[in-house]
């Protein structure tokens, strides 16, 4: 029997990249240093929601590589309660949507995406 995990992102700045993702509603569970031959080249932040524990991964890496998004990268989807409130509190910490929310198809969950520090795309789904 198999069971999702996680998913993991690289990012550039833990501190940016930590304040986005609670700011939607994960919480930091832990981090992990990555020691290889004596040196620190990475630290792993876990973050929880809900019951779900250590479902996303972001993984820094201590040489100062930057990234860029791969073509094939989709999104990230959060399911939140009241999707213009959740906007709302995002706008008091800059975070503003691509566009205004919309609905896929008609009588359908409004959705709308923001971008992280490192421009990955978050889909908001309001249930």
């Amino acid at each position: 029997m198999a069971n999702f995990l996680h998913t993991m992102v690289r990012i550039t700045d833990p501190e940016r990249s930590r304040s986005f993702y609670e700011a939607l509603g994960f919480t930091f569970a832990r981090d992990m240093d990555i020691v290889r031959d004596g040196q620190l080249e990475a630290t792993n932040y876990f973050f929880s929601m809900g019951d779900l524990k250590n479902v996303l991964e972001l993984t820094y890496n201590h040489d100062g590589r930057t990234y860029d998004l791969g073509t094939g990268y989709g999104h990230i989807a959060v399911g939140v309660d009241n999707l213009d409130g959740t906007l709302g509190e995002l706008a008091t910490q800059g975070i503003e949507p691509e566009r205004p929310p919309y609905q896929v198809v008609e009588g359908g969950s409004r959705i709308c995406f923001v971008r992280d520090p490192d421009d990955y795309r978050v889909e908001l789904i309001e249930r």
